[in-house]
């Protein structure tokens, strides 16, 4: 039975937590779990680049010189691959790098990345994440009292306007709702905080 320690925002322990196992402590594939970052970042890709061909660079409609006769090796145009400024062989062109995974696959996926921060002992969990003010000292303050370092990521089960203002201009930490979890930013946190009510969600989408 996976247990944590449910905290408040001063670090007081209040209540020995159970998460699911099916969630929190299963046996990760991180195969399915590189596949599901992958997909993530090839959708952020514009994949616009664009060269090119021969057939698509200007000039180049007279032939250079003649055939035979000048001692020179025979061209037909001055926008041929081997010359400077001719079409570019086999360059690179606008397409599409997004791919699918099915269902079963995304959650096994997000279930693994939910492991691996329950099992590295990288998974904080709080009553919940108040905030009076939306200034970033506020959440500075927390991050010091809890004894948080690096990237912090911090999941809500609802939304929470003073939280994801204070850490917005924030470098290390992130706000993101409990519906809008995700592989590549669980993985890319170094400490993934999350409230009661996140963990019902979680819970509840995944089981």
């Amino acid at each position: 039975m996976a247990k944590i320690q449910l905290i408040n925002i001063k670090g007081e322990k209040l209540k020995d937590l159970t998460l699911a196992d099916n969630v929190w402590n299963i046996e990760a594939n991180d195969i399915v779990l590189k596949k599901a970052i992958d997909l993530q970042l090839a959708a952020t890709r514009q994949g616009t680049a664009k060269t090119k061909t021969r057939s698509e660079v200007s000039g180049g409609g007279r032939k250079p010189w003649r055939q035979k006769g000048t001692g020179r090796a025979r061209q037909g145009s001055i926008r041929a691959t081997q010359w400077r400024g001719g079409g570019i062989a086999g360059g690179v062109t606008p397409r599409d790098y997004t791919f699918q995974i099915n269902k079963k696959e995304r959650a096994l996926a997000l279930k693994s990345a939910l492991t691996h921060k329950f099992q590295d002992k990288e998974l904080v969990v709080i009553d919940s994440i108040t905030l009076d003010t939306l200034k970033t000292k506020a959440v500075k303050d927390v991050m010091a009292t809890l004894k948080l370092t690096g990237k912090v990521l911090f999941v809500t089960g609802e939304d929470n306007e003073n939280l994801y203002m204070a850490t917005r201009n924030l470098g290390y930490a992130y706000n993101i709702n409990a519906n809008e979890i995700n592989c590549y930013d669980l993985v890319n946190a170094d400490i993934v905080v999350c409230d009661e009510k996140a963990v019902e969600v979680i819970e509840g989408g995944l089981k």
